[in-house]
């Protein structure tokens, strides 16, 4: 049975807002005394009763947050800015302290949280490293052992013995990410800061920690808003909101929920009784609902085919009736279109009634993210548009399989609107 490595109960953290004396006792007591008589400030400025508003009030970054971490997982910390994530952070690495509750480590820690902390930017690049060695408790050997395989991961042997102040962001993070995860700690904490790193060092970053976590059974936390790195390195994620955990849980449901809470749209729309419903006088939009294997896609594996169901009513007969879908990233990039060109109605009227049409896109299509759906009914010869539906339906793809897929054992992000897993032939041509 895995022991804890990290328990956190009931933690939270208060911050003051603006100043909180105001530079004299007398002028303190004065306040004090005005505040007790609802009175305004005394010393307030013309202009200033926003920013006194302000004063001495209490931000919670973090509110009443409980969690454990098993020995050896690899826990996903997501939310959007602001949310509390890196507040968390620091109370585990023990840079800031909880204004209630308690946190339990079994461990050393190694940190990367931001750039800049960690390492005295008057020492080389080596000296850190011996420096960020004693802190975990290393011996000079233990050290000495791990330097050339930190320098080389790095990538910066021409400038390890060059004071780290004189560093670019993009050194700094190399050498700081080498340091922390080769050191041997039994806990590696990692923030957002390896965005600063190329596409290439990203590659490498997250190789080292789903071998620190497998191999190892080392445990990783990590924040980071590339929720395909969080799916594909994570077994479970966190997932913060205004300070508080909003679901805690297995990373691909957790990271889901997360991207569909930035959208208004689902996966599944009816328009009850034609209230409201797309259409016009030769056609009705009545729902449109996304499938795979038979059951709701809010979430799609990405090796899964999907099925986009569009029930319409005819109205009255007399037009060509074809129904249509566009597909977009979540930035609106357009994936593609897909026409019904069924024999049967592609050229002839549909007389009044309610129909079905079912597109199905094949498993290995879609990349990682979130995708939403766009629904018209269209006439061609003449070309007449009937109704337009934006947004009408979305569902997040997921690359949660073990399996064969085009990713690989890459963990990073994948660029492209598609991943199609294409045939490959590989032959010895000569020894």
């Amino acid at each position: 049975m895995c022991e804890t490595a990290i328990s956190v109960e009931n933690v939270s953290k208060a911050y003051r807002l603006g100043q909180i004396g105001g530079g004299t006792l007398r002028e303190d007591v004065a306040r004090w005394w005005a505040k007790l008589r609802g009175k305004p400030d005394p010393f307030l400025k013309i202009g200033e009763e926003h920013h006194a508003r302000k004063i001495g009030e209490q931000f919670w970054a973090l509110d009443n947050v409980s969690f454990q971490v098993k020995q050896g997982e690899v826990l996903g910390v997501i939310g959007r800015n602001g949310a509390g994530k890196s507040t968390l952070l620091k109370i585990l690495s023990q840079v800031t302290t909880p204004t209630s509750g308690q946190i339990k480590i079994k461990g050393r820690i190694a940190s990367l949280l931001e750039v800049g902390t960690g390492f005295h930017p008057e020492l080389t690049g080596r000296e850190n490293i011996f420096l960020n060695g004693a802190i975990l408790g290393m011996t000079k050997a233990e050290i000495r052992k791990k330097l050339d395989e930190i320098v080389a991961f790095s990538e910066i042997e021409d400038f390890i013995d060059t004071p780290v102040k004189r560093y670019s962001s993009g050194m700094y993070v190399r050498l700081a990410f080498a340091v922390a995860a080769h050191l041997e700690p039994e806990i590696l904490i990692v923030d957002e800061v390896l965005a600063v790193g190329d596409a290439e060092f990203q590659k490498k970053c997250l190789g080292k920690m789903q071998s620190v976590s497998r191999n190892d059974g080392r445990t990783v936390l990590f924040v980071s808003h590339q929720i395909a790195a969080v799916t594909r390195l994570c077994e479970r994620a966190l997932w913060l909101d205004a300070g508080r955990i909003k679901q805690h849980g297995e990373a691909n449901s957790v990271c889901s929920e997360y991207l569909a809470n930035g959208s208004s749209a689902m996966s599944r729309r009816i328009w009850a009784n034609g209230d409201r419903a797309p259409g016009n006088e030769w056609v009705r939009l009545e729902s449109i609902e996304a499938f795979s294997n038979g059951k709701p896609a809010s979430n799609l594996d990405i090796q899964s085919a999907l099925d986009i169901c569009i029930n319409y009513r005819a109205l009255k007969g007399g037009k060509i009736l074809i129904p249509n879908v566009h597909f977009y990233t979540d930035d609106g990039t357009i994936i593609f279109i897909s026409h019904d060109w069924h024999s049967g109605w592609r050229t002839k009227p549909k007389p009044r009634g309610l129909y079905q049409t079912i597109f199905t896109v094949p498993g290995n299509f879609f990349n990682e993210g979130r995708i939403t759906v766009k629904v018209a009914v269209s006439t061609y010869q003449p070309f007449e548009v009937h109704f337009e539906e934006p947004d009408a339906i979305a569902f997040t793809v997921v690359d949660s399989s073990g399996e064969m897929t085009s990713r690989g054992d890459y963990a990073g992000h994948l660029p492209g609107i598609v991943r199609p897993l294409i045939g490959s032939r590989t032959g010895l041509l000569s020894e």
